[in-house]
Parts: C-alpha cells; structure tokens; sequence
C-alpha cells in the first residue's frame, strides 16, 4: 500500500484574503505607476504649452485691447471707452509667466517652515516612541533591513518635529502593513496583518484614484486628452489656431486704423514728395510711417514695457516705457523722432501726446511686428536670438 502524503491544511479565510491582498497591490502598484507617469507628462506639457503658447496668448489680449482702444477712440461712446479700458487692465493684469514659474521652482527648493512648537503633543509622543521601537534599525542585523528602517524612520523624525499627529499615524499602518513585516504564512498574526494590509491597500487606492482624476481634470489635464497619443502635434495645431486668431486680429485692427483715416498717396500734393509713406491715421494729424520706411539713422523711440525691449529691439533706440514718459519726456532728444510699440496702438497715442506738445513724431505703422516683417534688424537684452514679445 501506498503511503498517504498528508495535505497541508490551509484556512480558508487566509487563502482568500491572500488573493485579495496579492490582487490589491497589483492594482495600486499599477495604478501608482499610471498616476506618476501623468504627472509627469502633464508637468511637461504646461512648461512647453508656457513657452509656446504664452507668448501668443499675450500677443492676442494685447490686440484685443488695441481694438478696443481704437473702437473707443473712433467713436467716445461711455461704453465703448468702458470697454477699452477694461480690456487694457486685462492685459495689465496678467502675471508675469516667467516670474511665476521662477517662483514656483524656488518655492520647490525653499526650507521648509519652523515648526509650530517646540515639543509635539502627547498623542504625537505617543506614536513616535511607539514608531522607533518597532521600527529601529539596530533591531536587525540584515544590512538591507537596516537601510529600509533608517529611511522609514528619517520619515518619522520629520513628522514628529513638525508634530503631525496624522502623519504618524499614517507611517504607524504603513509600517505594520509593510510587507517586510509580514508573519509568516503559518503564524497565528497572519491573519491579522492580511486584514489590516487589505485594508491599507484599499485607502491607497482611493486615494490614487482620487488623484488621478484631480490630475485629469485640470486645465492642462483636459487639454493633454484631447491628444494623449500625440501632446507635441496637439501644441503645434494649437499654435498654428492661435497665429491665425492673432492674424485676423491684427487685420482687425490694420482695418479700423485705415477706416478711421485714409493715407494720402506719397506724391500726391501738386507733384512734391513727402516724407516716405507718411500718413495719417485715425489719431488726429498724426503722421504715420511703414516701418521699412524709417531712414537707417532716424532717432527710435520704443515704449513698450521692459520684457518686450529685451526680447527684441532696434539697437539704438531709446527706451522709455509709456507710462514713464511724461515724467522721462526731458530725455528725448531734441530731432524727429519715429515711435515704435508692439503694433502701432500705444506709439500712436505717445505720437499724440508729442505733436500736441509740440514735438515732431512719427508713429511706425504696425509697430515692431511691422518692423520685424520688413526684415529690418532687431537685438535682444541678453544675446539670445532677438523676437517680438
């Protein structure tokens, strides 16, 4: 007779929990892996989608405020002027994206904060001198046990000093739900630690979950899942729509500036020519030039705020931002001046201002846009290739 090998009895509660565990740290370990994959991909796609795009979401509120402008200038209706002038402070008011992002990557590396008190509470006491019993690495000899235990417990060191009670508490599960402390298969506490890992499995879950969808719901989320498979093609087209916005813009605006006044032809005064291109527009006896125009050696006057000037200027123009004019208006020099802006809006008013002061201006139609399509040269403020902002 054939001698009966004895099958090993297995609870089978513990079996099922067992299965339940296993298939529970798979789902979070993969979902975990999901979560900080789109963290990533969503973090790259805002820092590109700034510098692409930012630039052109600036250029399109600048336009639309100038259109407004140049509405509320043809026609001084209260709401119309109401308009312009909310429009500008739009633009006036958005942040400075560079600055931000700067401060958000010092905030990333500031020190952290002092804590509240010098000594945590009872409850906090209570945790941490608990914690360090369990967990102290002098209580293996295993050199890779060891490492795990002082890394876990720099983590509780830094939750105690802070005294969060929470925190604790939550490196309390996590140690006792760790697989490394684990019972094992046959002890009587396996049960137990299968129960309270499940447990613990099940929060970090929800809470993984729970992030994921926060992170999708973002702007910058939203935007990434209209083209998961391709972002970088998604920021091209977005691109090439914001150019075509910004051109019908500026069309928009080149439309109402030549219906507020038409432009004499050059020649066209009893056979004497005038000034290169010269004209008026619908600022009252302003002259106006193209920007190809301008003699090589005319005296520029750029007003646009200091970001602008640095991104790209005429190399010897001067630089006075238009809300520091009048206060700068004894450094112009004393010759004809051509007034460059972005697109032509601000010079025309600073035109304005000069000829009423008795100044002779000349406003640069389309502005440094107009000036870089003629292919005349610019600089920047730091050596970089030279762009209009």
């Amino acid at each position: 007779m054939t001698a009966q090998i004895p099958v090993r009895w297995t609870d089978p509660e513990q079996q099922e929990l067992e299965e339940r565990v296993a298939a529970s740290e798979l789902a979070w370990l993969t979902m975990d892996v999901d979560v900080q994959t789109l963290r990533v991909e969503i973090d790259n796609f805002a820092l590109i989608h700034h510098q692409l795009l930012g630039p052109l979401y600036a250029r399109l509120d600048e336009l639309d405020a100038l259109i407004a402008e140049t509405v509320a200038a043809r026609t001084g209706h209260p709401e119309d002027l109401r308009q312009a002038a909310e429009a500008r402070r739009r633009v006036d008011e958005l942040p400075d994206l560079d600055a931000l992002f700067d401060s958000v990557q010092e905030q990333e590396v500031a020190p952290p904060a002092a804590p509240a008190r010098v000594r945590p509470g009872r409850e906090a006491q209570r945790i941490y001198r608990d914690l360090v019993r369990r967990a102290h690495p002098d209580l293996t000899t295993d050199p890779a046990e060891q490492e795990r235990r002082a890394v876990f417990l720099a983590r509780v060191n830094e939750a105690y000093a802070y005294g969060d009670s929470a925190a604790l508490e939550g490196l309390a599960a996590e140690w006792s739900t760790a697989p490394e402390a684990a019972p094992a298969p046959d002890s009587p506490d396996r049960l137990g630690w299968l129960r309270r890992r499940l447990e613990w499995l099940n929060a970090k879950i929800t809470a993984t979950a729970t992030e994921q969808v926060r992170l999708e719901n973002t702007a910058m989320g939203q935007l990434l899942a209209l083209a998961p498979q391709d972002p970088d093609g998604l920021l091209e087209e977005l691109a090439e729509q914001l150019l075509a916005k910004a051109a019908a813009q500026q069309a928009e605006l080149e439309r109402l500036l030549g219906a507020a006044g038409a432009r004499p032809p050059v020649g066209d005064n009893g056979g004497a020519e005038t000034e290169p291109q010269e004209s008026q527009t619908m600022f009252a006896q302003i002259p106006t030039t193209d920007a190809a125009s301008v003699p090589a050696d005319a005296a520029l006057l750029d007003v646009r705020e200091q970001d602008e000037w640095d991104a790209g200027h005429v190399d010897g123009a001067l630089h006075i931002p238009m809300g520091q004019l009048v206060a700068r208006i004894g450094e112009l020099p004393d010759e004809k001046l051509y007034v460059l802006c972005r697109v032509g809006g601000r010079s025309a008013q600073v035109v304005q201002y000069l000829v009423q002061n008795g100044r002779d201006a000349v406003n640069v139609d389309g502005g440094m846009y107009a000036w870089e399509g003629a292919g005349r040269p610019m600089v920047s403020g730091g050596g970089q290739d030279a762009y209009v902002l």
